[in-house]
């Protein structure tokens, strides 16, 4: 099978925003969709590419009856893994309404908003919040935070640079009512 979005999950996340994706380390993933994960695969490559020869899980006849994909759903709206699932449905539902073209344009643009954040303002540390931090807030609001921080720290090393963005980031979080850290499962 032909795979058309290799940077967007079978479930609806984004690869171009997880820490896997954006590190420099051997452990580095391609996307969700690439050879080496898909020789690792998850439930949702085993079930949805291999089986059934379809991309998305939301291409799938059983999509709305199917209880690993509900059960996904509902547990990415309060729990994440090593990627932050806080807009899994959010991101199901614009594709859904808008196309996976329009997703990925916005997805690429977030991309390099995030690669600013890395290559200026991580101080080796900061890389899974950068990361969270874009992937929950709008374009436009990153962008204002990218300003201010640039403004706000000209002249600072790169660890104080870090915490004028953290700083940022977090009010506005603390504002639109979004968790910047990974929301552990708890027992």
């Amino acid at each position: 099978m032909k795979i058309k979005y290799p940077k967007v999950g079978i479930c609806g996340l984004s690869c171009r925003l997880c820490p896997m994706y954006n590190t420099r380390a051997k452990s580095k993933c391609d996307g969700c969709k690439s050879e080496s994960r898909m020789i690792v695969g998850c439930p949702f490559i085993t079930c949805a590419i291999k089986k059934k020869g379809l991309e998305f899980c939301w291409d799938c006849e059983e999509n709305k009856t199917c209880e690993k994909w509900r059960k996904h759903r509902e547990a990415g709206k309060n729990f994440d893994s090593f990627k932050c699932y806080q807009k899994l449905e959010d991101n199901i539902n614009f594709i859904q309404k808008n196309g996976v073209i329009k997703f990925e344009k916005i997805q690429k643009i977030k991309e390099k908003l995030l690669k600013k954040m890395l290559n200026e303002f991580n101080e080796g540390r900061s890389k899974n919040y950068y990361c969270i931090a874009v992937t929950v807030l709008d374009i436009e609001i990153l962008k204002k935070a990218l300003i201010k921080a640039k403004k706000n720290s000209n002249g600072l090393k790169i660890k104080d640079k870090s915490k004028v963005l953290h700083s940022i980031l977090d009010e506005i979080a603390k504002r639109k009512n979004y968790c910047l850290k990974l929301r552990k499962w708890k027992k």
